[in-house]
């Protein structure tokens, strides 16, 4: 099960990363509209961290998507 979870992590932060570089956000930027410092948005998108619904739910309205894009593996 581990092994699901950590290729999910990667998948989901891979999403995050992709979008953020897409609408031209820098990592910082990101992180200060989730309300979280860029190492905790780092080790998101490198699938290091496994990110709260609440802060899934600010990374997509940082980023100016739906929540299901994020998931849209």
């Amino acid at each position: 099960m581990a092994i699901v979870m950590d290729v999910f992590n990667s998948a989901f932060g891979s999403q995050v990363r992709a979008l953020q570089q897409f609408k031209r956000f820098s990592q910082e930027e990101v992180a200060h509209r989730v309300g979280i410092n860029a190492t905790n948005l780092s080790g998101i998108e490198r699938g290091l961290r496994n990110p709260a619904l609440k802060n899934i739910r600010k990374i997509a309205l940082a980023l100016g998507v739906q929540t299901t894009e994020l998931f849209e593996l």
